[in-house]
């Protein structure tokens, strides 16, 4: 029994068990870091009900106001500070989609969501961490050129670190697509590279062709083909693409916590772990700021832009709706005096 079923209230209606099956079918519609940030901010929402004497489901405004409240009061111990706004939207989301799964009336979040927007706007006027939304640093190619540099890519660590870079960024992958790749999935041509990449917020493949680049250092397709030749030559020919290598270049050596096996045992990188990749490249570049996966996909978007690629070219490339209308927020700010709107004036 799960402890949001240890907790629910007798006085509430009888309802719908779901079967272990459904609950699955269920899940498995959220992206994996979704599930777990959404099992734990319910989990920390009942644990609270519990210590206040309070009922959570179905959740009041009032209560969710009070909640609210409390958060934007209490530090967190990992960062000493109070959840940023973003965390609490996550947080509302995660109470209103478990009374849907419950089959339980959605609760009202306006009152909640109007101390998030009050809360967001004190930390803006105090420039407080949480009031400005935080965005990756754009990888550019001047910065490409620079974190390839920090590699050595005659080792295979190295091959692989290169073609993460530059395959995350000329097809413009978030990091849980770019791990997603196998070794047998690129298709070679006379072009380049074809790709069918599964983008996970549309969820469906979509193709996306990696041409050869002008300089044989930052080429897409020499990078990929060095990596796939290395990795048959290491007994890799099927499986993963990216995967984890220790600095004594052993592929997938395993890992263990607490005597128990952990990690996928084909060596797939997790997401985090190709942000992770991304971060230490700019950070041997000594570049300042908040480089993740991301930063590839928001670099290919603004340097595509600002070479004048037709927007819908730009979305079939990234895998965004031909309509999105997201896909501006990833373009980077322009050159402060080069594309000033004074200069002129």
């Amino acid at each position: 029994m799960t402890e949001i079923e240890r907790r629910e209230p007798a006085s509430l209606p009888a309802r719908r068990q779901l079967s272990p099956e459904a609950q699955a079918a269920l899940a498995a519609g959220r992206a994996d870091s979704t599930r777990r940030a959404y099992r734990e901010d319910r989990e920390a929402f009942i644990r609270w009900c519990a210590e206040r004497g309070e009922q959570p489901l179905p959740a009041t405004q009032d209560l969710l106001v009070e909640y609210v409240t409390h958060l934007t009061l209490t530090p967190r111990p990992r960062t000493g500070r109070p959840s940023a706004p973003s965390s609490l939207e996550r947080m509302l989301s995660a109470i209103s989609t478990m009374h849907a799964e419950l089959n339980l009336p959605k609760p009202e979040t306006k009152g909640a969501r109007t101390v998030i927007a009050g809360y967001k706007h004190q930390l803006a006027l105090d420039k407080k961490p949480g009031g400005k939304q935080r965005q990756v640093k754009a990888a550019l190619p001047p910065a490409l050129r620079k974190m390839l540099d920090t590699i050595d890519r005659d080792t295979l660590i190295g091959k692989r670190d290169a073609a993460m870079l530059l395959l995350g960024y000329s097809a413009a992958t978030r990091s849980s697509e770019l791990v997603g790749i196998d070794i047998g999935e690129p298709v070679e041509c006379d072009e380049g590279y074809l790709l069918s990449i599964y983008r996970v917020k549309m969820r469906k493949f979509t193709e996306s062709a990696v041409p050869y680049g002008k300089s044989p250092a930052t080429c897409p397709v020499r990078a990929l083909r060095s990596l796939i030749a290395a990795m048959r030559e290491a007994g890799r020919t099927e499986g993963p693409l990216f995967v984890r290598i220790d600095r004594h270049g052993r592929i997938a050596p395993p890992m263990v916590r607490h005597g128990e096996p952990i990690g996928d045992p084909s060596g797939r990188l997790t997401a985090d772990a190709a942000s992770d990749v991304i971060e230490r490249l700019a950070t041997a570049a000594g570049f300042e700021g908040r480089w993740r996966g991301h930063s590839l996909r928001r670099g290919f978007a603004t340097a595509a832009q600002r070479g004048g690629a037709p927007m819908v070219r730009i979305a079939r490339q990234g895998g965004w709706a031909d309509n999105s209308t997201s896909l501006a927020r990833y373009f980077d700010e322009g050159d402060p005096w080069e594309d000033n709107p004074v200069m002129g004036l």
